[in-house]
């Protein structure tokens, strides 16, 4: 018998595990916004997925369906958190046609694509289960003094909030 890998290939990095409302739906969402490839699925007795894997380019996530009964009646997933703080990042060869892609297959904008001070032209997309997903395209190669002074200008440059 073969020897058991303690880390299977390709799980080596970091592994996001996105709780969704709609898990099968989800699947289907991340192949059409984003490419994404299914990798496989566990449906539980009552067809909720108790676990599923896919592939983004060279990343692996995880996703299940909400379990509350297993949270003590608490929903863990964004829809049901109201909201989230976390964001997926990824980089992408045109940030504008992965924001359009994401958008035609239901995302919705939360930042329009545009040329940032740190080098990348970036934005950001929620999907319809509440996960936020930046994308950003590299266009300048900047030293850390140059994104140092062109952060200080941006803020200076920026429209104070006020409550």
């Amino acid at each position: 018998m073969a020897k058991v890998q303690p880390i299977p290939p390709g799980h080596e990095n970091l592994i996001p595990h996105l709780v969704c409302d709609g898990a099968a739906k989800a699947i289907d969402f991340y192949t059409k916004a984003f490419g994404a490839e299914e990798i496989h699925r566990m449906p539980g007795p009552d067809g909720r997925l108790m676990h599923a894997a896919m592939k983004l380019g060279n990343s692996i996530f995880f996703l299940n369906d909400d379990f509350p009964e297993y949270c003590g009646g608490a929903k863990s997933s964004p829809l049901g958190l109201k909201g989230t703080p976390v964001t997926i990042h990824r980089y992408v060869p045109s940030v504008d046609a992965a924001m359009k892609q994401a958008v035609e297959a239901g995302a919705t904008v939360v930042m329009p694509a545009a040329d940032m001070f740190w080098g990348d032209r970036y934005g950001i997309v929620a999907d319809p289960f509440g996960h936020k997903w930046s994308v950003a395209t590299h266009i300048e190669d900047m030293t850390s003094a140059e994104m140092q002074e062109a952060v200080i200008k941006a803020c200076s440059e920026a429209p104070q909030q006020h409550p």
